[in-house]
């Protein structure tokens, strides 16, 4: 299983405790401004802003900071600009990283995101360092329990998906990013719930790690997720099971 997908689970299974905190509808609602700016304020026109509207739906996001997100990107309320920025970096054992935020001073957030590297281990790199070990791909996850494989494989696979693996009680589905929607809408009717769907950057290799090489690769991932500037975190390690559970 790759990096990404590990880190994928680690994060569905925290997202919750993200939402009550609020960090999570503060990210979720530049993305939706950004979106908003850049593809307009129709979400049916517009394929990353309903991406972002079914993320903000999935925490419980309420309907009216949706809208307000929404509006401050088309101009209708006023709002911060914010700029699109990608660092990469390596961590510890030559982990490649790459880390995307949205940010009304890069000059600030730049500064935070290499000091976060500088602290746990890690350096940052020049632009196309690590990026090309990654393609951006859609990825869906599927509870595993109560759902028949063939089914949502044959769902999955009809409208376009490119792959579906079993990760750790979830069904893992890969998608070409044109088709991350159609795919989605296509296990859904056919009466199966979905638990997330999202553009990601999956790597085409993996490190693997042990102790304590994986306890410090984990904390650098997660203390560059909890910058507020930081919108997605992708890595290319694998991590064994039984230490994530521990």
């Amino acid at each position: 299983m790759s990096g990404h997908n590990k880190w994928a689970s680690i994060k569905h299974k925290k997202a919750a405790t993200d939402a009550k905190r609020g960090k999570m509808f503060s990210k979720i609602s530049k993305e939706l401004t950004v979106a908003a700016k850049f593809g307009g304020g129709d979400p049916s026109g517009n394929p990353r802003l309903r991406v972002a509207i079914n993320k903000a739906k999935a925490v419980n996001m309420p309907a009216d900071n949706i809208d307000r997100a929404v509006k401050k990107g088309t101009g209708e309320l006023p709002g911060v600009s914010y700029e699109e920025i990608a660092y990469e970096g390596y961590g510890p054992a030559g982990v490649a990283i790459i880390v995307e935020a949205l940010t009304d001073n890069k000059n600030r957030t730049g500064a935070e995101i290499r000091n976060i590297f500088s602290k746990k281990g890690g350096n940052m790199a020049g632009q196309g360092s690590v990026s090309w070990l990654f393609s951006k791909k859609g990825f869906i996850m599927v509870k595993a329990s109560d759902v028949d494989e063939d089914a949502l494989m044959s769902a999955a696979l009809d409208a376009g998906a490119e792959d579906m693996k079993m990760g750790e009680g979830m069904y893992e589905i890969t998608t070409p990013v044109s088709v991350l929607e159609k795919v989605k809408e296509a296990i859904e009717k056919s009466n199966i719930k979905t638990e997330s769907a999202e553009l990601t950057m999956i790597p085409s290799s993996t490190v693997r790690l042990q102790a304590p090489e994986a306890k410090q690769v984990l904390g650098l991932v997660e203390l560059l997720e909890d910058n507020d500037d930081v919108q997605n975190v992708y890595a290319n390690f694998d991590i064994p099971d039984e230490f994530l559970e521990e």
